[in-house]
């Protein structure tokens, strides 16, 4: 059965800028998108006072949650959790967990965000771990999801290759790549390269059923040799920060260049349609939106200096991830991979059964 009406409940006090971002950017995509239906959380009467502003007080696509408490940028795990239990964070997953909302958002504190969400939705059957999950864009014009992105500092084997799974999922359902391929990300291509728990993860892959590429290194990444890139949170998080730095750097050195003279200046001038085109094709903003993996429930992250446009793309991420049923995909794709465990493990069991051996429990 389509779905009629998708309810995304936000943290409107969350991010750097909170309600001047949040609100305008919900206003402005309900008016395009009015199959939905926002839950705006946070204060009563400051939400309120903003929609006002903006014109949109008396409209019917959204609904007041009222939250006392809010999470700070710097509040720690513990605090977030057990000193502000009515926080618009909290109250925001809460609403998923109820049935009140199909997804939830918010560009807060990522520590408290996820900590709160797994405490409140827990973890699918099978999942360990939930990742942190995003899109960078690519050479190819499309872009290339990866994961985690510091959710998990060290990471198992075996956590890397549930990584895989729920990271294939996202490719598969929300961006409608039919078979996607899947990287692991190490030091080189080659088998022998990397820790042990990185080829251990590789092992795992190549028998998983799942389309493994096999190692890929970080500049794969951006030439869009795979369709998922897999890492522990540590690596992943410091390839994403290091990615977004050298943009910023790359454009303060060419507007300073483009400013040195007025040679420069009219060069600049013409080559403002070129360079117009290459910052839509690489700004991060229009893949704002991660995805928290592995969770009984949508949760998207949006980056904490959003701005409007930004955090609308990340609103269109919770959009198509309810859209497309990314919850559903996600778990059909890890009863899969268990059904692959279970029938691989029986001939083993079997084969161990020798002739003069005590038989195993269950086998005769």
């Amino acid at each position: 059965m389509p779905i009629t009406e998708i309810r995304i409940a936000v943290d409107c006090m969350g991010g750097d800028a909170g309600l001047p971002v949040t609100i305008p950017a919900a206003c402005t995509f309900a008016r395009k998108h009015p199959d939905t239906r926002f839950l705006l959380v946070g204060d009563s009467a400051s939400i309120r006072a903003s929609l006002v502003s903006l014109g949109c007080a008396n409209e019917s696509w959204y609904q007041i949650l009222p939250a006392s408490e809010v999470v700070g940028m710097s509040d720690s795990v513990e605090i977030a959790l057990r000193r502000k239990k009515d926080s618009s964070m909290r109250v925001a997953v809460q609403a998923v967990k109820d049935g009140a909302a199909d997804a939830c958002i918010s560009a807060g504190n990522t520590g408290a965000w996820m900590a709160i969400s797994r405490y409140v939705l827990k973890t699918l059957e099978g999942i360990d771990r939930p990742a942190i999950a995003t899109s960078l864009p690519n050479q190819t014009g499309g872009a290339t999801t990866m994961l985690d992105l510091g959710a998990n500092v060290d990471c198992s084997a075996q956590n890397l290759l549930q990584f895989a799974i729920m990271g294939a999922a996202l490719a598969s359902t929300v961006d409608h790549r039919e078979r996607p391929t899947v990287g692991l990300l190490n030091i080189g291509e080659e088998v022998i390269k990397g820790n042990e728990i990185v080829k251990q993860a590789a092992e795992l892959l190549r028998s998983s059923g799942l389309n493994f590429y096999g190692n890929v290194e970080g500049d794969d990444i951006f030439k869009g040799t795979v369709d998922v890139v897999v890492c522990d949170g540590f690596v992943g998080n410091v390839v994403l920060k290091s990615a977004e730095g050298l943009a910023r750097m790359v454009a303060t050195m060419m507007r300073e260049e483009f400013k040195r003279n007025a040679l420069s200046l009219i060069s600049g001038m013409l080559a403002r349609p070129v360079l117009g085109r290459l910052r839509d094709r690489v700004d991060n903003r229009r893949y704002n939106g991660a995805a928290l993996l592995g969770l009984r429930g949508i949760v998207i992250k949006s980056h904490g200096s959003a701005d409007v446009y930004a955090f609308g793309c990340a609103l269109e991420r919770a959009h198509g991830a309810v859209c497309n049923d990314l919850l559903a995909g996600t778990t059909s794709a890890i009863r899969l991979r268990q059904n692959l465990q279970s029938s691989a493990a029986l001939p083993a069991e079997i084969s161990n059964d020798e002739p003069g051996s005590e038989p195993l429990s269950g086998v005769r």
